[in-house]
């Protein structure tokens, strides 16, 4: 898939120069096509769930790690292994269990023997963790130091074993499961884990339609063919056609107004974040925000992020970032419905007004 043709305009030394605008539409062009070829790719195994579609590639082209809940069943397995073939991505499972060790994901130094010197040593035996997708399938059902061994993996794309820190391949993206329903047994995530994750994607049920397909679709002997569609190579210029989408600076205070709303204790927050809000969203639900919607903004075929775009990608960056008050729950307000009031609350600040806020007169349109 090409993403860059060759232009009209000519520099002084004759070479074909790419002009900005050039590159604006071909970087639409180029995500949008992958966008559509791998949706058409996936739904030739998954039918329905689009918007768990869309959000799970949005966050794959933030370079981000993705958190699927929903009940068994629901082929969130089979979403993620597909995606992994069609992005031509070393993929690897791990069904997390209260016995699993932290080793049993990073690797360990093995004591090997050399039959030609005779001469032992330690060599390091990789784990699942070195892949490019890794599926963590139920990563609440194991202790908490396992759930550990992957902290370092997601922030830093590297795995410390011993005295030796050994990249992980790139891409890497950890996408891990959790069942909403079945809780004995489990170890909740700790809020620093949680926070690594882009998404907390809801998984729900399909429609009836859907399910009808679905029942006729995977009970009979034909077998869909997955085709790859993209490259690491491509993913990566991809990944950074994301960052250079322009933003203003009015959506920049947006999405800081919204995630300082969800603080009780900031001046000024809203009174029912003060009394259904025991702890808010820290800064990396900003950062989120922005790369989400810049993701997004391409999928729809602009080079530029809208207000809407931060509120279509609120409710899987926030969900997962918002403590509730013993007052909620007892009320059985989720964070959800917090999100909702908190995008019907926040104001959006004019351009000009944002600037003024800001203290500057002007801002470079990508970061």
């Amino acid at each position: 898939m090409p993403f860059v043709t060759q232009s009209t305009e000519q520099t002084t030394s004759g070479e074909a120069r790419v002009s900005p605008e050039e590159l604006k539409e071909q970087a639409i062009k180029g995500l949008s096509a992958a966008y559509q070829k791998i949706k058409h790719e996936i739904g030739l195994v998954i039918i329905g769930q689009d918007d768990v579609i869309d959000e799970l590639l949005i966050a794959m082209f933030c370079r981000g790690h993705v958190l699927l809940v929903g009940v068994p069943g629901l082929a969130k397995t089979l979403l993620c292994s597909t995606l992994a073939s069609i992005l031509k991505l070393r993929f690897r499972r791990i069904q997390f269990t209260p016995d699993l060790m932290p080793a049993d994901i990073t690797g360990t130094d093995v004591l090997q023997d050399d039959p030609e010197s005779g001469q032992k040593s330690f060599q390091f035996m990789q784990g699942p963790l070195f892949t490019n997708v890794l599926l963590a399938d139920e990563i609440n059902r194991t202790p908490p130091k396992t759930q550990a061994a992957l902290l370092e993996a997601m922030q830093e794309h590297h795995v410390t074993v011993g005295s030796e820190t050994r990249p992980l391949p790139d891409p890497f993206f950890t996408l891990a499961t959790q069942n909403p329903i079945e809780q004995e047994g489990t170890y909740p995530l700790p809020e620093a884990q949680l926070d690594r994750f882009m998404f907390n994607i809801v998984v729900d049920y399909p429609t009836a339609d859907e399910e009808l397909q679905i029942l006729k679709q995977t009970t009979g002997t034909e077998q869909p063919q997955i085709t790859p569609v993209l490259s690491s190579r491509q993913i990566h210029a991809l990944q950074d056609v994301v960052r250079r989408v322009p933003c203003a600076e009015y959506v920049f205070v947006y999405a800081r107004d919204l995630v300082r709303a969800t603080r009780p204790a900031v001046p000024n927050a809203p009174e029912f974040v003060q009394e259904l809000v025991s702890w808010g969203a820290g800064p990396r639900a900003g950062q989120h925000l922005i790369l989400g919607a810049r993701a997004r903004a391409l999928l729809k075929g602009r080079f530029h992020v809208t207000t809407d775009d931060i509120k279509a990608v609120a409710r899987p960056v926030l969900r997962h970032r918002i403590m509730t008050t013993f007052q909620a729950q007892s009320q059985g307000i989720s964070t959800d419905e917090i999100v909702e009031r908190l995008l019907e609350h926040v104001p959006v600040e004019l351009h000009e007004r944002a600037k003024k806020q800001t203290g500057r007169r002007k801002r470079p349109l990508s970061e």
